[in-house]
């Protein structure tokens, strides 16, 4: 009797620890701040598809689990979060969306063995550094930089391009790739400036782009600091046609930029949300009454393709994770197929240009070019 109650505690308790084995997965974005828009699409699409994944039963038939660390989009406090992730032991973070927040935050992650993907962080210095357990479902500058002047160099020849740029690593990153291809087709720029993010006044900065008569503003930064060059060109007189890129894709960019924002170009790959690959998750999201737009989807992707790199390597380390991520693919998501090359960059590069404007119901959103 004594052998036979000892045999079934023992196997009570082995059930017991199964029934709560769990794969711990984080999401680090700027819940807070200016950049708060872009950090509640990190957090929405890796919420749905952890929820998505545990109802069909998990990964490996364990559950999986989401914690939220607020890095507000500064360097420091993501470097914070990141500590915060590796001493609760997560094992797989989606983030960070930042550029500038992702680099040091990164370097953490790689040194606990904990594998990162990135849906929002395109500087291409993130990948360059040669960090094997670091890898991003999104561009890089380098390459929506060279269409942003592909674009300018066939559509506005003759025209004079100011460029500004918020100096973040993001910001001035985009904006000097943009500026060296235009370079190298023999374009030069007639302003490049730097302004301060946070501030409230850019007048200073306008005045410098209306003193040079500019017909394009090429803009390397996020939405907040873009929507109000916009709003406070308009109200100087200045027409010029302001071209940003991923950073200024979200409709808050249209709300504080107001009327003035029509024409507007901008770079960032054809809508996800277009995708027959996307179309029942884009369901879940309207059911819940939220607009899916910008990284949302690419959020949602990463978390697919950890929980994919999983069962195929059939193991939760985040270093055989890694491995399967570099060899294998192409890992079938919402935003289509993804592989990854050495560095942890996406084999494809599909960024394409949107103008600003009115739809047939009267709201300002963008609209892909044909051309």
């Amino acid at each position: 009797m004594r052998v036979g109650l000892l045999a079934a505690l023992l196997a009570a308790a082995f059930f017991s620890g199964a029934a709560r084995a769990e794969i711990k997965m984080g999401v680090g974005a700027p819940i807070t701040g200016s950049d708060a828009a872009f950090g509640a699409q990190l957090k929405n699409g890796a919420e749905q598809a952890v929820a998505d994944i545990n109802a069909a039963g998990g990964i490996l038939g364990q559950k999986v689990t989401l914690e939220v660390g607020d890095d507000a989009a500064d360097a420091k406090q993501g470097r914070s979060v990141a500590n915060q992730f590796i001493g609760d032991g997560v094992s797989f973070v989606i983030g960070h969306f930042n550029s500038s927040v992702t680099m040091p935050a990164s370097d953490a992650y790689n040194e606990a063995g904990v594998l990162e993907i990135t849906p929002g962080s395109t500087n291409p210095q993130i990948t360059e550094r040669g960090i094997p357990m670091l890898f991003r479902t999104c561009g890089r500058d380098d390459q929506q930089g060279a269409v942003a002047a592909a674009y300018l160099i066939a559509h506005a020849k003759g025209k004079r391009i100011a460029i500004i740029h918020d100096k973040s690593t993001y910001g001035k990153g985009l904006a000097d790739e943009t500026r060296k291809r235009l370079h190298a087709a023999g374009v030069q720029e007639v302003l490049y400036e730097g302004l301060n993010p946070g501030e409230k006044d850019y007048s200073s900065i306008v005045s410098k782009i209306k003193s040079v008569d500019a017909d394009i503003v090429f803009f390397g930064g996020v939405h907040t600091e873009g929507g109000l060059l916009v709003r406070q060109m308009r109200d100087q007189g200045v027409e010029a046609t302001l071209m940003g890129g991923d950073g200024i894709a979200s409709q808050e960019f249209a709300a504080i930029a107001g009327p003035g924002v029509v024409g507007t170009l901008m770079t960032f790959p054809p809508d996800p949300r277009l995708r027959p690959e996307a179309a029942a998750v884009v369901k879940e999201f309207e059911a819940r009454h939220y607009n899916p737009e910008t990284y949302t989807l690419y959020s949602y992707a990463a978390v697919q393709v950890i929980a994919q790199a999983i069962e195929k390597a059939k193991s939760t380390d985040p270093t055989a994770v890694a491995k399967v991520l570099h060899d294998d693919g192409p890992f079938k998501t919402v935003v289509g197929d993804l592989s990854f090359d050495a560095k942890g960059d996406v084999k494809r590069a599909d960024y394409v240009v949107y103008q600003w404007r009115k739809g047939p119901d009267g709201k300002i959103t963008y609209f892909q070019l044909d051309k």
